[in-house]
């Protein structure tokens, strides 16, 4: 049986001819848009009768498999009777350092577009031309290399012999994986209520090629809900992948456990976890190059067996799983993580890998998203994310400190860095005692200086890795990424404190850019728990008339909830005052029903001082209370201390807004009350007022967009700690007299309205 596998060319023969080591550190980052540049400034060259940008496709049968094999070359020459086939790369660093046989990765590349244009032309010979181009000096150097169409085949031949075992799997794991699907049921013996709508809304969602925002109670089983129609799909054909995008740890697991699932129940697919670079590294160093890391030298010689061995032994490729693996095979785990999602079914990462341009998954072809579904958890915390995936800020200190220490070294890099950090110094000047300064527009000054560091900084780094020059490279890197971006969603502000300087380009507004960035997807489902009010939600995440929106109620009764309000002013003139009555509130509650408590704080200052009293009172009732910075076996070692049926209460003090007011599930006799202190608003400053007043000047509730629904966003993941069940049950003490406002009696769930005053 033919097994069609559609693959541009590009892909194909750098999975045939990578080898060597990782080379992080430096990479030329502008690669892409300066090689883009450089295709067309010598593309402008070619004669009348030369071409550029030309699509070739041919189809081969090799083992049984039918390959489709596309892509465009640079350009197309012609020459009397002769045809040359041009590759065109550029580079940072000398021409001199380029052989002829330096790269045959490139060579690879150019000879399969002259097979693809010999075979459909039916020509007995064709010219191969490797054309390097130097960026900054202009200067070309040239390969040129004649085949006969024999060659080219065999070759051609040759390079789909060192891809079939992985081409034989992908066929074999696709008929396996689209059997199991069709043969797979809901994992749970009956859907909860609203769990089926959700599913259905996504289902239609995918086929439709649209966007849905969900807003979905917690403890509904979202996760499921979601990744459930979406794998039924991809067995149906409708799609070929899905993305699980989430911002935590926990959420990551639930997803996990979800493909654990259904994989006991027969499931065949392949799903795998990317977690951060720097919690999987192997090394102390954490520098990815052959010196530092064995796992990265020879990386590439070793990866694609790593990748063969575990697709084949593996479904759920957690990081566990993948950290053995790499162990075996002596590949970078975090690469080894980023070549899988690639090959995967289902991807389970953070928002950043989709959504951010400094990280995403960039060899994902537009063909690829096409046949992808977004699914978006906790899709509320994308709103704060994205705006900090869009700004991009610099340091006055970082250029002074290069100028200084290249001073002898590079005259160059000097001055540069001189240039910026004198440009900075006049800002300060400007700003004054204000110490505060904004505009409304793109500094082009700036831009200009920053793109004289960059190329400065490239060539000694090329020459010479240093980690200083490479951080304030990538930091000046995504300054100018974001400039390109720059428009009125956007202001630049300046700020100094102490003799720091910061000069910041700010994301007002992520909407369209969050809308840019899953455009090119199949279909995205954005949901929550507390997605809440929609209509701001789907202006903020870059949603249009045109979309879904899904609202649905909890499937828990209203008797399983006791929802107190206490109309005390926790506002911060009133904190100091406000202390004693929440200590006593408290002690109330523990007193009248023995269990497990979490009390929320808007601050660590305003939980400090309520902690001071509350021990201070010598209770007897066991008190643990969050840290800043905890490490993930400290926060597991805090939630392992909520334990069902003991004999003594448990009370934990936490923050709004941290890793204990949402993504955990203390299910049961776990969690048996939860009292929140405030509204949860975010703490005034420069940057809430800057979204304010953007807000407000078009037209929309600058307030509420800044503070208001940030804040009861907070408040509402919080609450939803409680009721995990059908079988839980617990009180709700809202601490605040803002509660009892209408704006705020609005934004609560239908069942905490049936609430007591205390």
């Amino acid at each position: 049986m033919e097994f069609a596998i559609k693959i541009p060319v590009r892909p194909l023969v750098e999975y045939v001819f990578r080898s060597g080591s990782i080379q992080s550190g430096f990479r030329t980052a502008t690669a892409l848009s300066e090689g883009t540049k450089a295709h067309r400034k010598l593309q402008k060259n070619y004669g009348e009768n030369d071409e550029s940008e030309v699509f070739l496709q041919t189809e081969l049968l090799y083992d049984n498999l039918r390959f489709v094999i596309e892509g465009r070359c640079d350009g197309l020459l012609r020459t009397g009777d002769e045809i040359t086939i041009d590759e065109i790369k550029s580079t940072s660093g000398s021409l001199s350092d380029i052989m002829e046989d330096t790269y045959p990765v490139h060579w690879a590349q150019a000879k399969c577009y002259a097979f693809m244009y010999a075979k459909q032309h039916e020509r007995s010979q064709m010219n191969v031309q490797l054309t390097y181009f130097q960026k900054e000096t202009e200067e070309t150097k040239k390969f040129l290399k004649p085949f006969s169409f024999g060659e080219l085949e065999k070759f051609m031949y040759d390079v789909l012999e060192s891809y079939a075992p992985f081409a034989t799997w992908a066929r074999e794991h696709g008929v396996e994986r689209n059997n199991s699907i069709k043969a797979l049921d809901f994992p749970y013996e009956n859907y909860r209520k609203g769990q089926r709508q959700l599913a259905a809304s996504v289902y239609k969602t995918i086929l439709e090629e649209k966007t849905v925002f969900a807003s979905a109670p917690t403890g509904i089983g979202k996760t499921i809900s979601t990744v459930f129609p979406s794998v039924k799909a991809i067995g149906e054909g409708v799609i070929e992948k899905l993305f699980y995008l989430t911002a935590r740890t926990t959420t990551r697991q639930t997803a996990e456990e979800a493909f654990q699932l259904m994989g006991k129940n027969g499931l065949k697919m392949k799903s795998v976890t990317i977690t951060a670079k720097d919690k999987v590294c192997f090394t102390e160093e954490k520098i990815c190059n052959k010196e530092h890391c064995p796992f990265a030298d020879g990386y590439y010689d070793r990866i694609n067996e790593a990748i063969l061995d575990i697709l084949s032994n593996e479904k759920e490729m957690s990081r566990e799983i993948i950290e053995k693996y790499a162990r075996k095979h002596m590949v970078c785990p975090f690469e080894y993580a980023l070549e899988l999602a690639y090959t995967a079914d289902a991807v389970i990462c953070d928002y950043n890998y989709i959504f951010d341009p400094r990280v995403s998954l960039k060899r994902m072809f537009d063909d690829q998203k096409k046949q992808t579904v977004l699914l978006v958890d906790e899709a509320h915390n994308l709103v704060d994310r994205a705006r900090e995936m869009f700004s991009a800020s610099l340091q006055k200190a970082m250029f002074l400190d290069l100028k200084r220490e290249y001073k002898n070294k590079n005259s160059k890099i000097s001055k540069a860095a001189s240039a910026v950090n004198d440009y900075l110094l006049g800002l300060r000047k400007q700003a004054g005692e204000e110490k505060f300064l904004v505009f409304q527009e793109a500094l082009e000054e700036m831009d200009t200086l920053a793109e004289r560091f960059i190329s400065e900084a490239e060539i000694e780094l090329l020459r010479e890795s240093d980690q200083h020059l490479l951080d304030a490279y990538f930091a000046v890197l995504g300054w100018t990424r974001m400039a390109k971006l720059y428009d009125e969603r956007f202001v630049t502000y300046v700020e100094i404190y102490r003799n720091q300087v910061e000069i910041k380009m700010f994301c007002l507004d992520p909407s369209l850019l969050v809308q840019l960035a899953g455009k090119s997807f199949k279909a995205r489902v954005y949901f929550s728990a507390t997605l809440s009010p929609i209509g701001y939600f789907k202006d903020m995440l870059g949603g249009s008339e045109n979309d879904y929106a899904v609202s649905i109620s909890s499937p828990f009764a209203i008797e399983q909830t006791d929802v107190w309000i206490q109309p005390l002013s926790t506002r911060f003139r009133d904190r100091e005052k406000s202390i004693l009555p929440i200590v006593h509130t408290l002690q109330k509650a523990v007193k009248n029903r023995r269990g497990n408590y979490l009390i929320f704080f808007p601050s660590y200052q305003y939980m400090n001082r309520v902690y001071e009293e509350w021990t201070a009172e010598e209770n007897g009732i066991k008190t643990i209370i969050q840290g800043t910075g905890m490490t993930e076996e400290e926060r597991e070692v805090f939630l392992g201390k909520f334990q069902p049926d003991t004999e003594e209460s448990l009370v934990g003090f936490a923050v709004l807004g941290g890793i204990f007011s949402e993504g955990i599930d203390l299910k049961g006799d776990r969690l048996n009350g939860v009292i929140i202190v405030g509204v949860g608003l975010p703490q005034i400053g420069n940057e809430r007022d800057l979204i304010k007043n953007h807000f407000s000047e078009s037209g929309r509730n600058g307030y509420d967009y800044a503070y208001v629904y940030p804040g009861m966003n907070k408040i509402l993941q919080a609450g939803g700690r409680l009721i995990r069940s059908e079988t839980d049950t617990g009180i709700i003490v809202l601490v605040d007299d803002r509660f009892l406002q209408a704006k705020y009696q609005k934004m609560l769930p239908v069942e905490w309205r049936d609430y007591q005053i205390l």
